[in-house]
């Protein structure tokens, strides 16, 4: 992706600008907000770039958390760790309270110094953490690596989602930040790819060797810095109108629509972030709130312990890593039949729906018994909750303004997170409950889908909107 040249506001000239027919011209309006001039856009090439480029450094946060769910089950066999059911449970949870931390802190700090500064940081690190993971020797090394890897991996994420609502078309904001988190089943297919191919075939060190793979982001940090834009909305509230002309005018170029003038903004006042418990925005925070922590709850609780679980019930360590392999390979036509919906239904409707299915699907496969019965019910919840995931993505940075959005987003995130803490140190109670049968743990993850269904009835529908300031 080329880097756009900085222009003045007033600076544009016949050289700069596509050709236009005379009544192609007479139509352009004389002024418009860059907000409005972005919301006009078709999707172009440059949306696709960046879409792309933020989709690869997703696809790399999903391909760490879905390593650890293998890695765990692998390091519990390593005669050197041995790890207990306890043991494995901080493993898997010490990550999240990282994430917990590294969303509201991220969120923060991408209303004051940047979207793209923020998203490329993450990337550098958890690319070490992960490095440093793999060469841990004891347990409270990889507890230790394991908390880093969650404050780059939670920050990462609402970061990345704000981004890109901030620069899709009204049109399509919905579809895009969907599709954005499509890039999430990528990154896990390769997790269970690795898990499958990688840590059975590659003896005691295969779990090293698959961490050190999940290390890659250290690399592609230096791609998303010269290639991700930074967020026009932030660049107008911090006053830096030259930079946020330059970023519209790239957009527009690969768009080939033709630059108007815009009135130079002047820097908004900043949105403390207790306003998110004022009357204005209570209501939404809350239902927001309660509907990222039982969609992590049900998700991180099911999906972490999944090849442990799988492990337990068929015996076989490869065979679970097969069957997780193939569950996660049902999450794109998730992801995909909800881009499609989030435009055509809108937002909630479409989160409910996914919602309620994943209760049924998860109810369902609290009875599975047979290996055709836990793939089927498992594609089944892995399609509607990562669709489900998809929509949440979106709606959260859109129900705020500019100036309290990624804070908003991450601090929602970061309530998220709490949940992911805890579903995975009480998976062992829920399974002794079930005297070791996953019975009991689903049907608890079949209740959190249906209470995040009801909280996603409370929330705002901002299908095809302009973002507010």
């Amino acid at each position: 992706m080329r880097k756009p040249t900085e222009h003045h506001a007033d600076s544009s000239s016949p050289a700069d600008s596509p050709v236009l027919t005379a009544t192609q011209a007479s139509e352009q309006p004389q002024s418009l907000s860059r907000n409005q001039r972005l919301d006009r856009l078709p999707v172009n090439r440059a949306h696709r770039k960046l879409l792309l480029a933020s989709g690869i450094g997703w696809a790399f946060d999903a391909m760490d958390v879905g390593l650890v769910s293998f890695v765990v089950a692998a390091i519990a066999a390593d005669p050197h760790f041995q790890l207990t059911l306890s043991e494995r449970s901080w493993v898997l949870s010490i990550g999240f309270v990282g994430m917990a931390i590294g969303a509201a802190l991220g969120g923060f700090l991408a209303d004051r110094i940047g979207r793209k500064t923020v998203f490329t940081a993450t990337l550098v690190i958890f690319g070490i953490a992960s490095a440093g993971m793999a060469l841990s020797m004891t347990l409270l090394a990889l507890l230790l690596a394991r908390f880093v890897i969650g404050l780059g991996l939670g920050a990462e994420l609402p970061v990345a989602s704000t981004l890109i609502s901030e620069f899709s078309p009204a049109a399509h904001r919905g579809r895009m930040t969907v599709l954005l988190e499509s890039f999430w089943a990528i990154g896990w297919i390769v997790a269970a790819a690795i898990g499958y191919y990688v840590i059975p075939n590659t003896g005691d060190w295969g779990w090293r060797w698959a961490l050190l793979i999940g290390a890659l982001p250290l690399l592609y940090a230096i791609v998303a810095r010269i290639h991700i834009p930074e967020s026009v909305r932030y660049l107008e509230s911090k006053g830096m109108d030259d930079r946020a002309e330059a970023a519209v005018r790239y957009f527009e170029e690969a768009g080939g629509v033709a630059p108007v003038a815009s009135p130079r903004q002047a820097p908004l006042q900043r949105i403390p972030t207790r306003a998110l418990f004022d009357s204005r925005f209570r209501g939404r925070t809350a239902a927001i709130w309660m509907t990222w922590f039982f969609v992590n709850f049900a998700y991180y609780g099911a999906f972490t312990w999944m090849p442990s679980l799988l492990t337990e019930q068929f015996g076989s360590l490869t065979s679970s890593f097969g069957y997780s392999l193939l569950i996660a390979i049902a999450q794109l036509p998730g992801y995909f039949l909800a881009a499609w919906l989030v435009e055509v239904w809108g937002r909630r409707r479409t989160l409910c729906t996914f919602l309620a299915v994943s209760a049924i699907a998860a109810l369902l496969f609290s009875q599975a018994d047979s290996v055709a019965q836990v793939l089927g019910f498992g594609m089944l919840l892995s399609a509607a909750n990562l669709g489900a995931w998809g929509v949440l993505y979106a709606i959260t940075p859109e129900i705020y303004p500019t100036r309290l959005r990624a804070a908003a987003a991450g601090a929602a995130a970061s309530v998220g997170r709490l949940a992911a803490i805890a579903a995975p140190l009480l998976v062992p109670f829920f399974l002794a409950l079930g005297n070791g049968e996953k019975t009991v743990t689903f049907i608890v993850f079949c209740v959190a889908f249906a209470l995040a269904c009801l909280s996603a009835l409370m929330l705002p529908e901002r299908k095809g909107e302009q973002l507010e300031d």
